[in-house]
């Protein structure tokens, strides 16, 4: 049984973070020559699409699956099974889809005008459909941070220091 107001709260959640994106774009683009700004504006657009479908295809279920030993969650493919959340696991899986695209999108700031936009490509894919799962495993997935007492309730750590570390 699923309580109403907490999906819906999870699921605004995710709509505010969305809109992140756009916020992203516009301070990227302001900080970059004029000629660079298409390219910036689509690179955004770019880690919320691709992002979107390689993280349900593989990186919710690493994040949320069954531990393995502590490090990375079960694969199961195009987000199948159940993981017991609170409130329904597709908005769960809303929820986190909007958070892996914006650890990708706080690394692309520190990229702008330095990387080809298929080099930044293949960049977006990797980290939406491995690293940010990883780490968000080892944090909320019941993984071994988790297991040591390691609380990150709104994602200071799991997506800013992600999207930070892989900026740098």
């Amino acid at each position: 049984m699923f309580s109403s107001i907490d999906t819906i709260w999870v699921l605004v959640a995710a709509v505010l973070v969305f809109f992140m994106q756009a916020g992203f774009a516009m301070v990227e683009a302001g900080f970059t020559r004029a000629k660079n700004v298409g390219n910036i504006i689509m690179k955004n657009f770019m880690d919320f699409s691709i992002g979107s479908i390689v993280f349900w295809f593989v990186g919710f279920s690493i994040m949320f699956g069954p531990s393995i030993g502590g490090f990375i969650g079960g694969i199961n493919f195009f987000f199948t099974a159940e993981y017991g959340n609170d409130v329904p696991d597709m908005a769960i899986l809303i929820f986190q889809t909007v958070f892996a695209a914006t650890a990708a999108t706080i690394a692309s700031g520190a990229m702008a005008e330095r990387t080809k936009f298929s080099t930044y490509l293949i960049f977006s894919l990797v980290i939406t459909m491995v690293i940010y799962p990883i780490s968000g495993h080892w944090v909320w997935g019941d993984g071994w941070l988790g297991e040591l007492g390691f609380m990150d309730f709104a994602g200071s750590t799991v997506v800013h220091s992600v999207g930070g570390w892989a900026a740098l």
